[in-house]
């Protein structure tokens, strides 16, 4: 039997099964939906609306993406009547540890066998900023990950985007190829012609240098856009 409760009722006043900490515990975190999460990170809503109710409202004004709340700075969380500094750290601070932990899993060193693998490695670096940065993955004879770097911050520029450091750092890991990916945090997938640019002028350094441009990757909003795939490489 479904309940309804006002909003200025607490999460204390609610049945058991239907507080989120006491669903966590007798249903599992898989129970829990987003909404729900949120609200015990925050652990307390407003005077008008529960934790639920408030958390509801944050990830509906974010599309109901985390990626998108992590974009979210300490004053756009601080804008929610009832999310004060303490509050809003703590968001922050969940969701940067979930980033971690998918650099973490990167640690595994996978092998990239198409454009979704790396697009799965480098999204959780790239995926949640608000300016452009600039990646670099490094890749044994197998294919398999030596290293995820950044290399530069900003707009992608052939004076910004050293080659050098790129081939210098390949050869130090002993890699064989690499691949390139930046975000566009427009959500714009189109590559510019400095991207174009950029892409050619690494590639040529590579084949003399014997060590592969296997991809480039630009990195949107949820998705991605591969330069061998589009027969751009």
């Amino acid at each position: 039997m479904s309940r309804t409760y006002k909003q200025t009722d607490g999460i204390k006043n609610w049945a058991e099964e239907d507080r989120p900490r006491e669903k966590m515990m007798l249903k599992g975190k898989a129970a829990l939906s987003d909404a729900e999460l949120l609200a015990i990170i925050m652990g307390s809503g407003n005077r008008n609306e529960t934790a639920v109710d408030l958390a509801r409202r944050i990830m509906n004004d974010s599309q109901n993406n985390w990626h998108e709340i992590s974009r979210l700075e300490l004053n756009d969380l601080c804008q929610y009547n009832g999310i004060g500094e303490a509050k809003a750290i703590s968001i922050i601070a969940a969701l940067e540890i979930g980033r971690r932990r998918a650099f973490a899993e990167a640690l595994e060193k996978p092998q990239i066998k198409q454009s979704r693998d790396a697009f799965n490695l480098f999204f959780p670096r790239l995926g949640h900023l608000n300016y452009e940065e600039f990646w670099v993955m490094y890749l044994n004879h197998g294919n398999r990950v030596i290293a995820i770097e950044s290399l530069s911050m900003g707009g992608l520029t052939q004076t910004v985007v050293d080659k050098r450091i790129i081939f210098k750092n390949a050869l130090a890991k002993n890699a064989t190829s690499i691949i390139l990916a930046h975000n566009h945090p427009s959500g714009n997938l189109k590559p510019s012609m400095a991207d174009m640019n950029v892409t050619k002028s690494i590639k040529a350094a590579g084949d003399i240098m014997t060590i592969e441009l296997l991809d480039h990757l630009i990195i949107g909003i949820n998705t991605y856009l591969s330069f061998k795939d589009e027969g751009l490489l």
